[in-house]
């Protein structure tokens, strides 16, 4: 009879084992995990918040002048207004007008012409571009001089494309009619 109840205790230890214990062990284990799995999002949560308090006390300690010129190099929006009176602005200063200006936004305006887009080899998606076409009237120097000034500015500017015809002036002065496709680009 001894035997017997310690073989039926024995069998009842490992049913309650299997029953019992076993799943809520394993549901412990699951649990631990989640919560583990949970402290380190909090933890990288907590890391990326200092990250982020870093980089906003050296943001604030910059200088703002050299914030705005920062701006102006590469801005995070397009302002086709704005960029148009930088460019004309620029031209009065040498002498020149713009004329027949068209701004050319890929995937607002349907022209992707000459535009970076994602999976090119030079573009990738971190910045978009913009295409400004316009035409304008001068002497060759005035217009090496408006070049010049474009280049030294604080906006990135590739020349795309550039058209020269005759239009008229003196033999000692001619004036010529410029065609001008210009890029430039914004942080998306």
């Amino acid at each position: 009879m001894r035997n017997l109840i310690s073989i039926l205790m024995l069998i009842l230890a490992i049913g309650l084992f299997v029953v019992y214990t076993k799943p809520t062990y394993d549901q412990a284990q699951a649990l631990s995990a989640q919560v583990a799995s949970y402290d380190a999002a909090l933890s990288k949560a907590t890391e990326l918040q200092q990250r982020k308090q870093e980089l906003l006390t050296r943001y604030n300690t910059m200088n703002p002048t050299d914030l705005e010129k920062l701006e102006k190099l590469l801005p995070d929006h397009v302002d086709n207004v704005r960029l148009i009176l930088d460019f004309d602005n620029l031209g009065r200063q040498y002498g020149i007008a713009l004329e027949n200006v068209d701004v050319a936004i890929p995937g607002v305006s349907g022209d992707t012409q000459g535009a970076i887009t994602p999976g090119s080899p030079t573009g990738g998606s971190k910045y978009e571009a913009v295409t400004i076409r316009f035409t304008t009237h001068g002497t060759y120097e005035t217009f090496q001089n408006f070049l010049r000034g474009l280049q030294s500015s604080l906006r990135i500017v590739d020349l795309v494309s550039l058209g020269m015809s005759p239009s008229g002036g003196g033999p000692s002065q001619p004036v010529y009619t410029y065609d001008v496709v210009l890029r430039t680009y914004w942080l998306k």
